[in-house]
């Protein structure tokens, strides 16, 4: 297994989101329901891109393999997903993380974060789905100030949506 991939130097892994959830909030059940609405699971690709759903223990295995029984039900098509268990997660280069975000120098210097900070930063990801166009400004408006920015880095984020 190559150790650290790089996106110039992926080896034998697969690029791959690692999900942070509040149980009080949502539960595995209701990822899985995004996840299969919101993906083509049925073309096959590299290892670099293949569908995939990774578990942490037997209960989310199972869960997932039922979804995926029930998924298939409704499609004509084969699913190729796989379901494996999670093994060690390796961040994105820093160049990658919260992409969109970057892109906003201003905004993203205004936050002061560190790389490190902003790969963890709830604030960070909610503002790069907000600029990569995951919401709209009704729902930024009602987020923004539980999401602690100042009157500037809303109205920047405004301007922008």
């Amino acid at each position: 297994m190559t150790e650290f991939p790089t996106y110039r130097n992926l080896g034998d892994h697969t690029e791959t989101t690692d999900i942070d959830y509040d149980p009080n909030i949502t539960d595995y059940a209701k990822l899985l329901k995004l996840f299969w609405d919101n993906h083509n699971t049925t073309t096959c690709q590299s290892a670099q891109y293949m569908s995939v759903i990774f578990y942490q223990d037997e209960e989310q295995c199972k869960l997932a393999e039922e979804t995926k029984e029930a998924q298939q039900k409704k499609s004509a098509r084969k699913i190729v997903t796989k379901i494996l268990p999670a093994k060690k997660f390796y961040n994105a280069e820093d160049y990658h993380q919260k992409y969109m975000l970057r892109q906003n120098r201003a905004l993203l210097s205004s936050l002061g974060l560190s790389d490190e900070e902003l790969i963890k930063s709830h604030v960070a990801a909610r503002l790069n789905g907000y600029i990569s166009e995951y919401g709209n400004r009704k729902a930024f408006e009602t987020e923004a100030e539980g999401l602690g920015l100042n009157k500037e880095q809303i109205e920047y984020v405004m301007k922008n949506l």
